[in-house]
């Protein structure tokens, strides 16, 4: 019988348990940072063979123990960490963005070796599926809303946020966090989970209203995120099975191509009257009211400190996705099999 080499790239060094809990709370930490995916931080942590399998198959109405212990590690420390985490990441954003943009460039790159690997030996199809994954991020870059936050949230926005979300809690090489900016759904979504976490510790107790509303505004994602993990889950499985090579090809030029829209030396302005932001015109009269998260952006010419800031941070940003891969897989020799 033929495997996947997603069957056997990697050994369980530890107890399994453990291993999920700590690639669930990365897999959240990624899905809140554009430019670095969710399932590529499973994979470098040795969950993820055993996370996509779990997930097709639960979604086939197949509950074995083992399936739910993954998930219910790596789901409820991916939720610890997206709700204890998204306002502080948020305000980095805002507040440093060319920082944090070159070290959401090198995490993202750190991912290339770990999918390159599972896709060799390389031949046209690998190749095919790169190019493709490639130009589909650079269309998508090109296409994106100014600033991630100005395309407008409503209901229908945050589903389809949803369903990205889930496309890369599946997919290696897709980042949550991207597709959300290309969305401009980025800071809504992070400041609707920071309002949902700050109704529920509010000094004088509980907001029972805030929380509700708060709440309802998580409702599409979460339906969203359903409804994706159950479609992409299945279709992953299928293509990998079917299509391998090219599957894998498609990934790698998807994770190659999400640093295109992370270049890091932009900055937020204040609109101007008569701009489109968040789907309202900006008058003379709202415009003191538009928080700076909120604000366009443009590019501007960086210093020579920030250029070496910047590489700096990109070297380190790499360095640690590799070694999560390193730390968090033994990896069997080449040629062993699985059946």
């Amino acid at each position: 019988m033929t495997t996947s080499n997603l069957d056997h790239p990697i050994e369980y060094a530890g107890p399994a348990p453990l291993r999920s809990i700590l690639g669930g709370f990365l897999m959240g930490l990624a899905n809140l940072v554009p430019g670095v995916s969710g399932g590529t931080m499973l994979l470098a942590a040795g969950v993820y063979p055993r996370f996509i399998e779990a997930v097709a198959e639960v979604t086939k109405f197949r509950f074995k123990r083992s399936y739910l212990i993954t998930l219910s590690c790596v789901v409820g420390s991916a939720l610890v960490a997206i709700v204890s985490l998204a306002g502080p990441t948020k305000d980095l954003v805002v507040d440093h963005r060319w920082a944090m943009y070159s070290l959401f460039i090198g995490l993202t790159l750190g991912g290339v070796p770990i999918v390159w690997k599972l896709a060799r030996p390389a031949c046209g199809a690998v190749y095919a599926g790169a190019l493709v994954g490639l130009l589909l991020m650079i269309a998508m870059a090109v296409l994106a809303p100014n600033g991630g936050g100005g395309g407008g949230s409503n209901w229908f926005m945050f589903g389809v946020a949803g369903v990205a979300g889930a496309g890369a809690m599946i997919l290696p090489g897709v980042s949550g966090g991207y597709l959300l900016l290309l969305l401009g759904q980025y800071v809504p979504i992070l400041g609707a989970i920071e309002a949902f976490k700050d109704s529920l510790t509010a000094e004088g107790g509980v907001e029972f209203g805030a929380v509700f509303d708060a709440g309802l505004a998580l409702v599409p994602i979460a339906v969203g995120v359903g409804v994706g993990v159950v479609v992409i889950s299945n279709l992953v499985e299928w293509a990998l099975a079917k299509h391998e090579k090219l599957t894998l090809g498609l990934l790698l030029g998807l994770l190659l191509g999400a640093v295109v829209g992370l270049w890091p030396f932009q900055r937020s302005v204040e609109p101007a009257v008569g701009l489109m932001v968040k789907g309202q015109e900006v008058t003379a009269e709202t415009i003191g009211s538009i928080d700076a998260e909120d604000w366009p952006l443009e590019r501007f010419t960086p210093s020579g400190g920030q250029v070496a800031g910047s590489l700096g941070l990109i070297v380190l940003g790499f360095g640690i996705t590799v070694l999560i891969g390193r730390v968090g897989a033994d990896r069997k020799p080449e040629g062993s099999a699985s059946s």
